[in-house]
């Protein structure tokens, strides 16, 4: 869908006219959009708040798509700057609810039943209204069991899908136009955005999120996690057991009989799942934990979670081992490990300027020191230096963050080296112990003996095509386009001095014939050859001195 296209939408109109009221005057002009030089006139920009500032309130002007898009890239540091990143965190998800009688007809046309088949009681009255859903508690009639009802807003996902396709082309658009975001890469962005954005419309896939991590953290976790009755879900549907408590968000710490005990419980309990289960809550912050009235901890909004494969664990444990031995050495190797370059790096350059920040962050007292601030220092460094981290790791380096921060919410003198580094060396001897070494060796016989196996089949097809000629080798070449285009610049140039050379040598014959017709008492073809092949002759000059090819 081009510009053009989108200028006639009542939808991208108000889009352009936002943009404008925070001051985006700039990316509106270099979207050439019909129409705009009116539209300044009618709405003038605000340049009173920070850039970033006005990128916030922007967002949450233009509603739950681009809150949804500055919520997920706020999971991103390794492709945005961290004051970015700050604001994007501050994004807020409250909206009006829907009437009641829409969302009974949601649940209604989710369930096959009517309201009253299905539940025994259903309170009008929301609990919490968000841009995607809205939840309800109420008491299921089969069960018994208070339940809370997660309820998709009706509509939502048409409309979603048509701000992502507008944010697609403007993305897309901006990214052409505009050198200083190409680094950003605005179409990743939103493509990241979208896939991201319409699993969370997927709330069997959260109910499924929310067994997985239930089955990881078993009945004697910290971290409680709520039921789900999966017979009752949809994709627009979620029901899961109502738990009684008050978000973290709206506590007061001084209330808490022991917040020492329970800032240790959380943290402890987010490392497990990063570290030992691999699957863990992508943004634990404050709005979606709930104290319940037995102080547990208990996670809700499993929309976003993030896995890590056992490769990558082992390979994460050991940089945050490094960190928390202070071991620069080793944290430069996992780093290098982890990462993958776009193209040569200075590897010497990046370990110094690594140094640089563990000596500013060991410098602090150790209670103050921030494992996953420090992490985030150093994703904005491979991002200066072009290295990638997998989406996996990043998303868990922001939800490191935010459990960190959540722990000293809680209880702001806990000391987060000393709880973390205890957990994190026993995992990482838990590598060496018998049974993982013996899974691993076991894993290790099974490749070679079928390797063993595969080996000769494959040697006597390559022997066989050699020896019926069909064996070919390919090489593919790299970076070869600038070495090209000089190549066909110098052989235009050389074609275009030999066509003047010749016009010029042409004209001076019909020259010296003396036929007519007369130009200035020349022949005329001799004369307009001249003419034509000076013309030409002083163009290719000035391009070659324009360019500085000379």
């Amino acid at each position: 869908m081009d510009l053009k296209t989108l200028a006639g939408l009542a939808r991208f109109k108000d889009i352009v006219m936002i943009l404008m009221k925070y001051g985006f005057d700039d990316v509106i002009n270099r979207l050439e959009i019909p129409g705009i030089e009116l539209i300044k006139k009618i709405h003038k920009g605000s340049d009173e708040l920070g850039t970033f500032e006005r990128m916030r309130y922007a967002l949450e002007d233009l509603g739950p798509t681009f809150v949804k898009f500055g919520q997920i890239m706020s999971l991103r540091p390794d492709m945005l700057p961290p004051q970015l990143i700050h604001e994007l965190s501050k994004l807020q998800d409250e909206v009006a609810p829907v009437e009641f009688s829409q969302i009974k007809e949601t649940v209604e046309n989710n369930t096959g039943r009517h309201l009253q088949e299905t539940f025994s009681i259903f309170d009008a009255e929301p609990l919490a209204a968000a841009s995607i859903s809205q939840v309800h508690r109420g008491i299921l009639k089969k069960e018994g069991h208070i339940v809370s009802i997660k309820v998709q807003r009706p509509g939502i996902q048409s409309k979603i899908k048509a701000d992502l396709d507008i944010l697609a082309a403007i993305a897309d658009q901006l990214h052409e136009r505009i050198d200083d975001l190409k680094t950003y890469d605005l179409p990743n962005l939103v493509r990241v955005t979208r896939r991201n954005l319409l699993r969370e419309l997927d709330f069997k896939r959260e109910a499924r999120n929310m067994k997985i991590a239930a089955s990881f953290a078993g009945e004697h976790s910290e971290i409680y996690i709520p039921e789900v009755y999966e017979e009752y879900c949809t994709e627009r549907l979620l029901v899961m057991e109502y738990v009684q408590g008050i978000k973290l968000k709206d506590l007061d710490t001084e209330d808490v009989i022991d917040p020492e005990s329970m800032a240790k419980q959380g943290l402890k309990a987010a490392i497990k799942q990063i570290l030992d289960d691999g699957f863990f809550h992508a943004d634990p912050h404050p709005g979606n934990i709930l104290i319940t009235e037995d102080e547990r901890l208990c996670l809700m909004d499993w929309g976003m979670t993030g896995r890590l494969s056992e490769r990558d664990r082992h390979e994460l444990i050991d940089l945050l081992k490094s960190v928390v031995d202070k071991d620069s050495e080793a944290m430069v190797y996992a780093l290098v490990r982890l990462s993958s370059a776009e193209e040569a790096i200075d590897q010497r350059g990046l370990e110094r300027e690594l140094l640089d920040i563990l000596d500013s962050y060991y410098a602090l007292p150790v209670k103050e020191m921030n494992i996953g601030q420090l992490l985030m220092a150093i994703t904005e460094l491979l991002r200066k230096y072009r290295l990638r981290l997998p989406s996996d790791l990043v998303i868990m380096i922001k939800a490191l963050v935010t459990a960190e921060g959540t722990a000293r919410i809680i209880y702001p003198d806990l000391n987060i080296v000393a709880e973390a580094k205890d957990y994190i060396s026993s995992l990482a001897l838990e590598r060496f112990k018998p049974k993982s070494l013996w899974r691993s060796f076991r894993f290790t016989l099974s490749e070679f003996f079928s390797l063993q196996k595969e080996l000769p089949r494959r040697m006597v097809q390559i022997l066989n095509k050699a020896d019926s000629g069909d064996l070919t080798l390919g090489f593919r070449h790299e970076n070869l386009g600038p070495l090209r285009n000089t190549l066909d610049n110098i052989t235009n140039r050389l074609t275009f001095g030999i066509i003047i050379a010749a016009m010029i040598i042409g004209s001076s014959m019909i020259i010296t014939t003396g036929i007519g017709p007369f130009l200035f008492g020349f022949p005329a073809l001799g004369v307009i050859g001249y003419l034509i092949s000076g013309l030409l002759g002083l163009w290719l000059i000035f391009n070659i001195i324009r360019k500085r090819k000379y």
